[in-house]
């Protein structure tokens, strides 16, 4: 101990020196001066962290750094005092008061983590894609901080999913700079798969068209849907077939064409064919969509005829044209055929 301290008092003399050596000789011998901030990578801070032009005595560990990826703060006073106790003497302050101190670190939030785990699972055991899959942590993870040096990827070493109870296990691995064993994170809690449905805003009673503010899009367990979960976009202007519930998902079965036509509902009759044009008074004997064919009663003729519905309380029939009377032959199978001569003109 007293030989090492004999050694610094040694390296600070000659630092101490060098003005009179530098006028002598003309060259420049640089000053031990504090830092404003350092920032650190272990969790020692050393004289050298502090001081610039520190010499022989800069790998002497004076402090204990901060937490990792944590900002701390140093008054000059107390280094200078910490300094001389290890016979580090003079130090240009350059009038500072504090000396603030950061510990390197990686930090992994709580997002990272929940992205890592979900591709971790993705397609495994029935799950899709890692975007539809819903993780809950069985005790939050929230963010966390390593020592710088852990550069590597996040690695799964371990995946574990059981279907019915939707739980999972995951383990990785994360390599460092520094060779040593790789650090390991360990992940529980449960996950699902989710689809993004088509979510009622309001109560429904059966028959109601949506509007696009009576639906809006929630993602859901896809187990809770089904896999005919309806899309928004092909929601809005469909009919409910039941009562639906605010807050409720809805499925294609839930949904059908507007219905143009009701049961016993006036309509108009439209005759088309080429060149015609023709509409009469008619009762629907049934009720129907957009496409849908439905029998309706021509009023005047009392006979029911069947027609596509093409717009609301419309119905369209298409009659057949004739098709024209065949044209005989100019010979008959069985006759000769007829020659033919061409007469040339009269010259002039």
């Amino acid at each position: 101990m007293i030989a090492r301290s004999l050694r610094i008092a040694a390296a600070l003399l000659a630092l101490a020196a060098a003005p009179a050596a530098a006028q002598s000789g003309g060259a420049a011998i640089a000053v031990p001066t504090l830092r404003a901030s350092v920032t650190v990578a272990d969790d020692i801070v050393r004289v050298g962290d502090l001081i610039d032009n520190a010499g022989a005595a800069g790998s002497i560990a004076i402090y204990r750094a901060p937490d990792l990826g944590t900002t701390g703060t140093l008054p000059v006073a107390q280094v200078l005092s910490t300094l001389r106790a290890r016979q580090v003497i003079g130090v240009d302050t350059r009038d500072l008061k504090e000396i603030t101190v950061t510990r390197l670190a990686r930090t992994i939030d709580t997002k990272e983590i929940e992205q890592q785990v979900t591709r971790a699972l993705e397609n495994r055991h029935g799950l899709g894609r890692a975007g539809n899959i819903a993780v809950t942590f069985d005790r939050d993870p929230g963010d966390i901080r390593l020592e710088a040096t852990n550069s590597g990827a996040m690695q799964p070493v371990a995946v574990r999913y059981e279907p019915r109870s939707t739980r999972f296990d995951v383990t990785f691995e994360i390599t460092n700079e520094a060779g040593s064993a790789p650090t390991k994170l360990r992940f529980t809690g449960t996950a699902i798969e989710t689809i993004e449905a088509a979510v009622l805003t309001r109560n429904v009673e059966r028959g109601d068209v949506l509007k696009a503010s009576d639906v809006s899009v929630e993602r859901r367990p896809k187990a809770d849907v089904g896999n005919d979960a309806a899309v928004r976009d092909a929601t809005v202007g469909m009919q409910v077939r039941r009562a639906l519930r605010a807050g409720q998902a809805l499925r294609v079965a839930d949904l059908a064409k507007p219905d143009l036509v009701t049961r016993d509902q006036s309509v108009t009759l439209i005759y088309r064919a080429d060149g015609l044009y023709l509409t009469i008074r008619g009762k629907a004997m049934d009720g129907g969509a957009e496409g849908d064919v439905v029998s309706v009663m021509n009023l005047q003729s009392k006979r029911v005829v069947s027609g596509v519905v093409t717009g609301r309380a419309e119905v369209s029939i298409a009659v057949a044209n004739p098709r024209p009377a065949p044209t005989s032959d100019a010979t008959e199978p069985n006759s000769a055929p007829v020659k033919l001569s061409s007469v040339a003109p009269n010259a002039e």
